[in-house]
Formats: structure tokens, C-alpha cells, sequence
């Protein structure tokens, strides 16, 4: 029905501050310029910027929400075009630990790449409103100049731009300190329980290995940025991603999602890298989770071991707030966080012959059964 919330009319006030500020216009009009209601002009700009006050992410300032939200736009205001005339779209870096697709080397300049299977990849196969670019590992370790040219020119046609690990690199960080110690933390299982003396040097190593690996994909996001352009950085893997960034360039609009729990303050205290991991997390201008619980947790492990303050709509630092969202507290889940499965590709899936022939078996193995 039109005004509903799933068929949007574009003639009725999206908002509680829209629609105080036509009626407002509408009473201005309609008093054909009088300027003799001075008292009630003051009433009602006071009532907007109250409204304004409390409409948090309705407010325009907030860039990065600003920037997913709305289509690219020039200094005017005016919807960017191509040179056919197309409107342009916001261009959306997409930054994980791993590509969306796994390259198999044929040859010293061959590379046969296919899609990768994943919840992740499934779920960002899926938007469709960005000019996205995915920035990652490509999940082999490429040591000759040539094998990169030739990767990075095979990828580029799947809209994929390599960051290529070395084998030490990629055993300390991914397999050390990412699912070594993080995913266990977060996941409730606390740390190892080794010698001390030899965690205690594992760690470091693993930790030096992560942050380098995190500069290092900062460094190709930097290569490939353009003015404008929203970084959208995934996972456990890359929090010190946000800080890197920032500290490249400070207007650079940056998201950070956890695909995993967060964990409450009490576990995440047990962590020697506790408060650097957090002020890393906190450099991004917003930070999402998949529950209210994740992020209340996140919030309270700042508050609790920085000292900081937490707001209504995120953690406050020096005057500088980071947003803080839930996916499950999102009314308009595409305004925050642009995610979603490509059910057309699913269709399309279900006609092809293999499908058809296993869709076959499973009626005549399980025929007259319900399940």
C-alpha cells in the first residue's frame, strides 16, 4: 500500500523532523510573508533543533551514514552522471580478510579464479546499489613479481584488488593470532592455556605479525582510495584496519563489522592487546555488530577498561563520537549496513541440470514424507 514501509511514497514526510519542517513551510506560506509571528518562528525553530537534537541519525553531519545512505552528489547538491547520462554510484571498498573468489595457479602467467563459498561472500554478492571494489587476500602465496601482475590482472576484471601475504606472515597472523587467540576470545573459550614464558612470546610475535598485516592492507586500501569513497572493513581479522586508515587520510569514511561475537568486558580484560585493539576499533566513524548484546558489550568493554564515555548512540572520545549499531536495531538495514544474499543468483541456480537432477532424487528418496 502506498505509505507503507515497504512501498515508500515520495510525497510523504520520511521522518518526524521532515514533517515539521513542511508544516512549517505550509504555515509561512499561508501567512503570504507576514513577519508579525516572530515569537512563533523562534517557538518552532526551537522545536526543530530539539528534534534535530534527538534524530541522531537523521542528521546530516554524520558522513559516513550519509555517504551509504545517499546517492553521490556534487558540491550543488545534484545527483553525479556518468558520461552516458547514468547516474554514478557510490563507490563502496569492500575490505576482508579473504576475496570473495580462490585463485588456482594454471601457469607462471595463468590464474584460474572461482567464486568462493562463505556467508560473507554470500551476503555482499548481494548489493547491488554500490560500485564495489573487494580488497583482500587472495588465499596463495604469490612470491614472484610476475605471479602478482598476472593475479592482480585477473582479478581486477571480478572487481578484486590483491594484498598478497607472505608465508610467515599470513602462519603468525590468520593462523596465530586470528584464530589462535581472537576467535577463542570472542567466542568465550579464553586464551590458550600454554607455558607462560612461551605464550607470553607467542603472543608477541603473533600480535607484531597482525599489526603488520594490517598495515598492509591499509596500505592498498590507500593506493586504491578516491575522495568520496566509503571503506567498509570486515571482521575480527582487520581491527586495526580503522586506525591505519585514518591515520592515512582523517576524512576517509570508515565502517568496521564484527561477523562474530563480542565478547563482555570481563572476557575481553583478559586480553594483553585489550585497550590497543579497542582504540584501533574506535578510530572508524561507525562500528556494527550483528545483536544489541555484541555492541552493549563493545560499549562497556570502553567505558569499563578506557575510561570512556558511552552514549545512546555510540562511545565519545575528546569530543569525537563513534556510532555504534546493531543490525537487529536497524529499522532500514540497507541505510546502515548494505547486506544481503543475490536471491536472483539462487534462482537462476535452481534451473541448471545438476540441481535439477539432485531437486529429482531428493522427491523420489523421500516421497510421501513429510518433512
Amino acid at each position: 500500500m502506498p505509505g507503507s514501509k515497504y512501498h515508500s511514497n515520495p510525497g510523504i514526510p520520511a521522518s518526524r523532523l521532515e514533517r515539521l519542517l513542511r508544516e512549517r513551510e505550509l504555515r509561512r506560506s499561508s501567512r503570504g510573508g507576514n513577519s508579525g509571528d516572530e515569537n512563533l518562528d523562534h517557538r518552532e525553530n526551537s522545536v526543530l533543533e530539539n528534534e534535530a537534537s534527538i534524530s541522531g541519525s537523521d542528521v546530516c553531519n554524520e558522513k559516513l551514514l550519509e555517504a551509504v545512505a545517499s546517492a553521490v552528489t556534487n558540491s550543488r547538491g545534484e545527483i553525479c552522471r556518468k558520461e552516458d547520462g547514468r547516474p554514478a554510484k557510490q563507490r563502496l571498498l569492500v575490505v576482508a580478510n579473504r576475496l570473495p573468489v580462490s585463485a588456482i595457479r594454471k601457469g607462471e602467467d595463468s590464474w584460474t579464479l572461482e567464486i568462493s563459498a562463505g556467508g560473507l561472500v554470500s551476503a555482499l554478492l548481494g548489493v547491488k546499489q554500490f560500485e564495489t571494489k573487494w580488497i583482500g587476500w587472495a588465499g596463495v602465496n604469490v612470491p614472484d613479481e610476475s605471479g602478482q601482475k598476472a593475479l592482480t590482472k585477473a582479478l581486477a576484471e571480478k572487481r578484486c584488488i590483491p594484498v598478497f601475504l607472505d608465508e610467515e606472515t599470513v602462519h603468525q597472523y590468520y593462523n596465530g593470532y586470528c584464530n589462535n587467540i581472537l576467535w577463542p576470545l570472542f567466542h568465550y573459550l579464553g586464551l590458550p592455556q600454554e607455558d607462560q614464558l612461551a605464550t607470553t612470546r607467542s603472543f608477541q610475535s603473533q600480535f607484531d605479525a597482525y599489526k603488520k598485516a594490517n598495515k598492509m592492507f591499509a596500505a592498498v586500501v590507500n593506493e586504491h582510495y578516491q575522495d568520496g569513497d566509503v571503506v567498509w572493513c570486515h571482521d575480527y581479522h582487520l581491527m586495526f584496519l580503522p586506525k591505519f586508515l585514518k591515520e592515512y587520510n582523517s576524512n576517509m569514511k570508515v565502517g568496521w563489522f564484527l561477523h562474530t561475537p563480542f565478547p563482555s568486558s570481563e572476557i575481553h580484560r583478559t586480553l594483553p592487546s585489550r585497550s590497543e585493539l579497542l582504540r584501533a576499533v574506535l578510530a572508524a566513524d561507525l562500528v556494527g555488530f550483528h545483536t544489541y548484546d555484541y555492541a552493549r558489550h563493545f560499549v562497556s568493554a570502553c567505558t569499563r577498561i578506557l575510561g570512556l564515555e558511552g552514549m545512546p548512540e555510540g562511545v565519545e572520545d575528546q569530543g569525537r563520537l563513534t556510532r555504534v549499531a546493531a543490525v537487529l536495531l536497524i529499522s532500514e538495514l540497507d541505510k546502515h549496513f548494505p547486506i544481503g544474499i543475490d536471491s536472483e543468483r539462487f534462482i537462476r541456480a535452481l534451473e541448471l541440470p545438476q540441481v535439477q537432477e539432485h531437486i529429482k532424487e531428493l522427491k523420489e528418496r523421500f516421497a510421501g514424507r513429510k518433512l
